[in-house]
């Protein structure tokens, strides 16, 4: 066996089949219909995608061709002229949904704000006066850092129909992050705050902003929004407060159309060492994907409240709170801060009140909530609750089958959604009222989504059997380059099996074509000759009752090459000792084989982890290893965990 296969090792055999009731209601109503509308998307895609660019979006001038495509380059829709603001706000004035709330908002400390889409048109109308006063016109760069707040959103749409180049960058950086995604796209506005609210105190942003911006000669402009009150310095000439320049701006804005193609925004991808990675996004495909993925993933209904966690700072801020639900006229609720603000039920006592129907939010975070404890829910009736979605990372089973139940009582079905900052919108998922869904699976491809497990040598593996995941079509959403380094774009993303798109995941498609996803390739193993995806292996891990969450790192071993050291957080009232870890480690190989079992268990009050709930695996591996730790920690939630865990090895 070649030592470059990816052993997948999971087993999971539970189908939970759409309610008729869903069913009856759904956008797409039938494997049936699914299967056709698919066939077409992989056979004919120019004729695909091209009815469905006409009939979801508003364009100033008709698109002549629907693809061009010379590897690894894509233009979608050439030709073809719009503005995507528009799409999102101005096409729904003078209809129904004008008075429709478009964003609920509620703010950390309970504030309730909420912007209809006509009074949002008139906000992005404002502040595009504000950004053209500034001298932001097509093309220039506009770096957002700011709190969850509609002023982020607004401040997007703004760029977004001037035809200017948003950079989001995550509230949870550094001004070091700042200071080099600012200088490599040479932007000459940020857009910030005073502050922003989390865990009940005040995120100093305009203070990290001011650190950056000593060494950002590109920038020219600092507007800050006034939201916490906290005392910030403001620099004559440079720093103007938002709501001054806002007051002061007309409210009539004529918004222009833009070519398909324009480039909409740049998205560094968090983690990155060395020179950020600027992954950019354009207009007319890129708006496509968030639009039809939202209207389909989440069987998107008029009534519906559409309540997605993620931060604006990340891909599903952009696609799944901003772009893809206002595209189709939804109403958002958006929240500020921590899921345990003022206490563990906030979310579920948020989905009461505003009456959430379909929430969307990371696995990371469902173990949170497990390990918080089931009283925190059942307090709660959630019954306005339709439909729950998971992004992010691979679900393990015991936490889809806690969301499913505890969640969801049973009636919600669950969409587990495989994407990435790269491809844009969501690639593979279950289609809610259609689609079969397996505990941990993120089941079948959307329409032109093409995925391929395949080895070394480029051949397709045995189904069940792990391999690389690979993309082989290209799709309308899909990532166009690297800001400024269209050399790394061909090597990162297509030199690995010529001709495809290599996604830096492994996977397996099990009998039924149902595509699992076992990790990073990053983050695969090598035990014993064995490639094992550590997804698996904490999937093993958590289903044992004791168990609330566990992250798996190699550590090196002359022996075996690596040995798979697992950190465990215990439920609530469950007492760590060595009877337990002999009984984990029993556990784990029970479930999995052998080979998959732990070296090592080792128990932790709490695991690193950035704000957004990613396990930062690169600070584990170290304290596995007994080093130092290295490299940048500033987007660490809470460095006290990794002061505990050195004690521990002390």
């Amino acid at each position: 066996m070649s030592d470059q296969t990816i052993t997948s090792v999971s087993r999971e055999s539970r189908v939970f089949r759409p309610s008729a009731e869903f069913q009856r209601q759904a956008n797409l109503g039938s494997l049936a219909a699914y299967k056709r509308l698919y066939a077409e998307s992989v056979n004919a895609p120019e004729k695909f995608w091209g009815r469905q660019a006409k009939e979801l979006l508003t364009w100033r001038r008709p698109f002549k061709k629907a693809l061009s495509w010379k590897l690894p380059h894509a233009k979608w829709f050439v030709g073809g002229q719009l503005n995507v603001a528009e799409n999102c706000v101005d096409r729904h004035l003078g209809t129904a949904r004008e008075n429709k709330a478009a964003i609920i908002f509620e703010g950390e400390p309970g504030d309730i704000r909420t912007l209809t889409y006509k009074q949002l048109h008139r906000e992005v109308c404002r502040f595009a006066n504000v950004l053209t006063g500034l001298g932001v016109g097509k093309g220039d760069r506009v770096a957002i850092y700011m709190p969850m707040v509609p002023e982020a959103a607004i401040g997007m749409l703004a760029c977004a129909r001037l035809g200017a180049i948003h950079t989001v960058i995550f509230g949870g950086f550094s001004s070091e992050a700042i200071k080099d995604r600012v200088n490599d796209c040479q932007a000459k506005v940020i857009l910030t705050a005073d502050g922003g609210w989390r865990r009940g105190k005040v995120v100093e942003l305009k203070t990290n902003v001011d650190r950056a911006v000593g060494f950002t000669p590109s920038v020219q402009h600092v507007v800050v929004l006034k939201r916490t009150g906290n005392a910030v310095t403001m620099t004559e000439g440079r720093d103007r407060w938002w709501h001054e320049l806002v007051d002061a701006a007309p409210v009539e804005h004529r918004a222009k159309g833009f070519d398909s193609e324009n480039p909409l925004f740049i998205l560094y991808t968090s983690g990155s060492t060395g020179k950020p990675k600027g992954v950019l996004h354009t207009s007319g495909g890129y708006l496509l994907g968030t639009a039809i993925t939202t209207k389909y993933v989440f069987d998107l209904k008029e009534t519906d409240i559409y309540f997605c966690t993620a931060d604006i700072g990340w891909i599903t801020g952009h696609s799944y709170v901003v772009y893809g639900p206002l595209a189709n006229g939804a109403t958002i609720l958006m929240y500020e801060g921590a899921p345990n603000q003022p206490g563990p039920d906030r979310f579920w006592e948020m989905i009461d009140r505003h009456g959430a129907t379909i929430f969307y939010t990371a696995p990371t975070a469902i173990r949170a909530f497990m390990r918080w404890g089931d009283e925190h829910v059942k307090k709660h009736s959630l019954k306005s609750l339709r439909l729950l979605g998971s992004v992010g990372e691979p679900i393990n089973p015991e936490a889809w089958m806690w969301y499913h139940t505890l969640i969801g009582k049973k009636r919600c079905p669950i969409v587990d959604t495989w994407w990435q900052t790269e491809t844009g919108a969501i690639m593979v998922s279950p289609l809610p009222g259609v689609t079969p869904t397996k505990p941990g699976s993120c089941t079948l491809p959307f329409f032109g989504v093409v995925p391929k497990v395949l080895d070394e040598q480029g051949r397709e593996v045995p189904r069940d059997s792990g391999g690389k995941l690979f993309l082989k079509n290209p799709w309308p959403s899909m990532l166009r380059t690297l800001w400024g380094d269209d050399d790394r774009f061909k090597r990162q993303y297509w030199s690995e099996l010529p001709g495809y798109y290599f996604a830096g995941d492994g996977a397996r498609i099990d009998k039924d074509g149902y595509l699992w996803v076992v990790g990073r390739i990053d983050d695969v193993l090598n035990v014993s000759g064995h490639r094992i995806g550590t997804a698996e292996v904490e999937s093993a891990m958590v289903s044992h009752p004791a168990v609330a969450e566990a992250a798996v790192v190699g550590r090196p071993d002359e022996l075996k090459g690596q040995a798979l050291v697992v950190f465990v957080i215990t439920k609530s009232g469950v007492e760590p000792t060595k009877e337990l870890r002999e009984e984990l480690r029993a556990h784990v190989a029970r479930e999995i084989g052998a080979l998959a079992r732990p070296d090592d268990v080792r128990f932790a009050a709490g695991l690193p982890k950035t704000r957004s709930g990613k396990i930062m695996r690169r600070i584990l591996k170290e304290i596995a290893a007994g080093g130092e730790i290295k490299g940048d920690t500033t987007t660490l939630e809470d460095f006290s965990v990794v002061s505990a865990l050195q004690a521990q090895e002390d």
